[in-house]
């Protein structure tokens, strides 16, 4: 259930409201936005009459949400958020671009990385440390020795750091290093995982699971925000379909209909989405064109020896002409981008 306070409705009134809802047995969330305040009341209560609330001075308006995704939706927030990972905005009018190698290999590797994405004007490196894998002979990263060496190669160039977390216990040494937590595809719906995420406080990338709905999608975000952390970026990252040519189906259709739903911001992985490098740039293009937040795009110095993700990662001059290319599809579309660095 939703409680809109009235513009100028004061703390007094807005404590008092609060307290009523308590007493109900409600757990409550507050939101204020620029003109007002929006209380977020989440319990199971179907007996209940919204009256006892819209009596109450100070309300404005009161309505059950719908959607089983309470703090995710538009009705809970109405303005689209802006999800900061630090100085850098997500779900503004400037699209963000996260790029760097599927994993972390080396210091040439991801420091080189770093200063080519850095200079076509990306904000986040990206690169994983603890690699989920289907083959578990595969190559599983380098775990705290490759956080260190993503700090490092970020900080010398100006970047922040996105890396994906696995598991509750990786927390603490992920905190120490990344400015921005990511869950995998095969963790979207791991409960316990979203939880430890939320409660880090740090912004927090959730992918869309191989096989799952915009519903359930928005459902684990959900866990995330209930934990009080409201940087929550959605990456539409493709799902598992019957079409063999791809590796993923990339689901752009998923930008609006989250733009409609939704709050929270959204960004589109092309790399994970298609699998093929010389697919990745146009399906780029394509998500800025839906209405994208910003790319997750894979980058590596030599793919043809990455030890994950060669065939879907772009080489250095391949990512600055997509860079040049987003930015003309970025103006059509009302939006800017960060300039190189030249």
């Amino acid at each position: 259930m939703v409680v809109v306070m009235q513009v100028g409705a004061n703390e007094s009134q807005i404590e008092s409201v609060i307290a009523a809802l308590n007493d109900h047995g409600f757990d409550v969330h507050r939101s204020s936005g620029s003109e007002r305040t929006v209380l977020g009341a989440v319990g199971v209560h179907p007996e209940f009459d919204p009256r006892h609330i819209e009596l109450l001075d100070g309300v404005s308006d009161v309505h059950r949400v719908s959607e089983p995704y309470k703090f995710a939706s538009r009705a809970w927030k109405s303005e689209p958020t802006e999800a900061k990972v630090g100085d850098v905005i997500i779900g503004g009018n400037e699209l963000v671009v996260m790029a760097g190698p599927c994993s972390v290999e080396s210091e040439e590797q991801i420091h080189s990385s770093a200063a080519a994405v850095a200079k076509a004007g990306a904000t986040i490196l990206r690169g994983g440390s603890f690699k989920p894998r289907s083959s578990p002979y595969a190559f599983q990263g380098l775990g705290e020795n490759g956080l260190i060496m993503m700090r490092e190669a970020a900080d010398a160039h100006g970047l922040k750091v996105v890396t994906e977390m696995m598991e509750p216990a990786q927390a603490d040494v992920i905190g120490q290093y990344a400015d921005m937590i990511q869950i995998g595809a095969r963790n979207m719906q791991n409960y316990p995982l979203l939880r430890v995420a939320g409660q880090t406080g740090l912004p927090v990338l959730l992918k869309r699971g191989l096989s799952a709905t915009i519903k359930e999608w928005l459902m684990s975000a959900e866990y995330i925000l209930a934990e009080n952390n409201p940087n929550v970026v959605l990456c539409e990252r493709g799902i598992r379909t019957f079409e063999p040519y791809t590796r993923n189906t990339l689901d752009l259709s998923a930008v609006p209909v989250i733009k409609s739903r939704s709050h929270l911001p959204i960004i589109v992985d092309p790399s994970h989405g298609t699998g093929l490098r010389n697919k990745v740039m146009p399906m780029a293009r394509a998500g800025v064109a839906a209405g994208a937040d910003g790319l997750m795009i894979e980058v590596h110095p030599d793919p043809d020896v990455a030890l994950s993700d060669g065939p879907q990662s772009l080489f250095f001059d391949q990512f600055d002409e997509l860079m040049s290319q987003v930015r003309d599809i970025a103006k059509a579309v009302g939006r800017t981008m960060p300039s190189r660095t030249d």
